[in-house]
């Protein structure tokens, strides 16, 4: 029997991402019996304290206050960034500099630019690289994905999606880091993901137009009100490559709303409805079926659909937040051990970042933005 091989990983970040991933490369091995399993040799906070408090707490060997102290550690063969978005383009040349393969948390940069010389480095160094959507992951997106692909509801004739929360929806919450900087906005934090999961789903866009907006522009502060300086919510309409039409919203001032990722998907033979509220199922409308026996059907996952048995042996138990960073993280190892690309790569992190920057000269300009211009 061939035994696996050990790789070590480095996180860069301790906060919500980063336990995410610690605990992903943890669950991982048991979970997918991976050829190469990951080894979680340091992690690296802002701070040394922080750091060997995190190592403790996740499971690090070792642990340091500077990035580029792990970077740079022999022993440290691979990289997760889940550090804050303005971090992401130093530590990722760095590392494929080294020729180390990179996980990088969404967005990929703050910005177009910062994403083009991320994927330019990637390229140039021949080594893996992935973006982190883990949204598209969850077995019910993949089957909508298999779905639609073999074309059991005919030809997307119409696309809605949305990631809407409700996380800055009072007024009366104080400001903080998330309300500065156009990175940390809906279009910057939320749209990423669910502009990757339109691609995935009905393909690349045309063309678009969009409408951007800050709701809530003063928060409480800690001298007093205090202006914020990025959007609270988007919305675009949009044309694929494909002729389909797509309508896009995000928010995190939507009330009511906790993981507001949904889409629908209107076809030629049929449909599909999903929301990320209830990730374990998914809606299918068959046009085939005989007229008195129409209508939208759920199905609940359970091990016939991809990657769920590994989880669970019982059909409906369901997946959850997690998992889906357990997936991204046998996808990562298994593109380290066959040296082919997974996706999403860094090409698609660049797409998403073209897209947002697409909706803001759109929403600047009042008018459509063809997409391959920007």
């Amino acid at each position: 029997m061939a035994h696996s091989r050990q790789i070590g990983i480095g996180i860069i970040g301790g906060g919500y991402m980063g336990k995410a991933h610690a605990v992903a490369m943890q669950a991982v091995g048991p979970v997918f019996d991976p050829k190469l399993r990951p080894r979680c040799e340091m992690i690296a906070t802002t701070s040394a304290a922080g750091a060997a408090d995190k190592a403790r707490h996740f499971g690090f060997l070792r642990s340091t206050g500077d990035w580029r102290e792990l970077v740079a550690d022999p022993k440290v063969e691979a990289v997760v960034i889940a550090s804050p978005q303005g971090t992401h383009q130093e530590i990722a040349l760095a590392a494929f500099a080294l020729g180390k393969p990179v996980f990088c948390e969404k967005p990929l940069g703050r910005n177009l630019a910062e994403s083009r010389a991320m994927l330019a480095a990637a390229e140039a160094s021949g080594v893996v690289h992935m973006t982190g959507f883990n949204y598209i992951r969850t077995p019910a997106s993949q089957l909508a994905r298999q779905i639609v692909a073999a074309g059991e509801i005919g030809e997307i004739t119409y696309f809605r999606g949305e990631h809407t929360e409700d996380f800055l929806a009072d007024p009366a919450t104080p400001v903080s880091w998330r309300c500065h900087g156009r990175a940390h906005g809906a279009m910057g934090d939320l749209a990423p993901h669910m502009l990757n999961g339109a691609l995935a789903l009905a393909g690349p866009i045309h063309a678009l137009i969009a409408d951007i907006e800050t709701v809530h522009r003063q928060r409480p502060g800690p001298d007093g009100p205090e202006e914020v300086t990025n959007d609270d919510q988007g919305h675009l309409l949009c044309r694929f490559e494909s002729g389909a039409m797509g309508a896009l919203h995000f928010s995190r001032v939507a009330t009511g709303r906790k993981m507001g990722y949904a889409y629908e998907i209107t076809g030629t033979k049929g449909a599909i409805r999903f929301d990320q509220e209830d990730q374990n199922a998914l809606w299918l409308y068959q046009g085939s079926a005989r007229a008195d026996r129409q209508g939208f059907t759920k199905i609940l996952t359970g091990p016939d659909h991809p990657d769920y048995l590994p989880f669970c042996q019982g059909p409906g138990h369901g997946t959850g937040y997690q998992d889906q960073i357990i997936i991204e993280a046998r996808d990562f190892l298994h593109a380290i051990e066959t040296g082919q690309p997974v996706w999403p790569t860094f090409a698609d992190g660049m797409r998403v970042n073209q897209l947002v920057e697409a909706a803001f000269r759109s929403a600047s300009g009042q008018c459509w933005i063809d997409v391959a211009t920007v």
